[in-house]
């Protein structure tokens, strides 16, 4: 223990046993917290913090419970609307937000899985861990999303391009992910390639990521952009353009111009 001069202030360092960042050394500095503290300077007039490694993870998940709702709902929302006014259709902003939401929660999943779980670790040279980074579910949410988002639109723009030309919409889709598959397949094998990288590091918080990013990233350029939204749409047909008359209103805003030809197809 260190004293100020004054005797005003005092410093005790106590160091956990093992990792500092292991659910063990949280659980004891929460007791520390919450029990400990509280006894030993009952009815004492003095200010007590808890400080450290350990409880920064804490009072960070703290944080992280209150506002990744709040981050959560507000991206969510404004991607609904930005979808709507862009293609005017309430039923593909919300078909592509919740394939959009698959490939983040397969990221999280698979995390668990190899992470916590043990599947394929030693296999993929990972180190064993107690617990997931407490930023990196939100880092993955932003990162994963954006990305998610970014070839969603690439793809929606061409299949309402080739519907607003004249193409049913079971054709629209058909030739969009024809003509985009290649450059969507290999966006994402250019930013998988950089994860990856993160992956084969010695630092596990990085490899967290780096997997989360490359697998998701996986998931979403093949099994989901290319298979289950198609599939979708095409199933969906006519009623993917589907805009309550109430909604009119809204501006009719072009993603990249009209389409081929000019034509103004409505899509309400």
């Amino acid at each position: 223990m260190r004293t100020s001069e004054d005797g005003q202030v005092a410093v005790l360092e106590a160091r956990v046993v093992g990792d500092a960042r292991d659910e063990r050394s949280l659980h004891a500095v929460e007791r520390l917290r919450d029990e400990l503290v509280p006894a030993a300077f009952a009815g004492l007039d003095a200010e007590v913090l808890v400080t450290g490694d350990t409880a920064e993870v804490i009072d960070y998940r703290l944080v992280a419970q209150t506002w990744l709702p709040i981050v959560f709902v507000f991206v969510l929302a404004l991607s609904f609307v930005l979808l709507t006014l862009a293609f005017r259709s309430i039923v593909l902003p919300a078909v592509a937000i919740l394939l959009n939401l698959l490939s983040v929660g397969a990221a999280y999943g698979l995390i668990v899985l190899v992470f916590l779980e043990g599947v394929g670790r030693n296999l993929l040279g990972f180190t064993e861990v107690d617990v997931i980074a407490a930023w990196l579910p939100l880092f993955l949410f932003a990162v994963l999303f954006g990305l998610s988002m970014d070839y969603t639109v690439f793809l929606l723009s061409r299949i309402r391009e080739r519907y607003a030309s004249g193409s049913s919409t079971v054709e629209a889709v058909a030739y969009s992910v024809g003509s985009t598959a290649r450059l969507i397949t290999g966006a994402a094998l250019i930013i998988m390639a950089v994860f990856v990288g993160f992956a084969t590091g010695d630092q596990v918080e990085f490899q967290q990521m780096g997997f989360g990013v490359a697998v998701s990233l996986l998931i979403d350029a093949t099994l989901v952009r290319l298979v289950l939204l198609p599939a979708v749409l095409a199933v969906l047909g006519e009623r993917t353009w589907y805009l309550p008359r109430w909604l009119e209103w809204l501006p009719n805003l072009e993603v990249e111009g009209r389409g081929a030809g000019g034509s103004t197809r409505p899509t309400g």
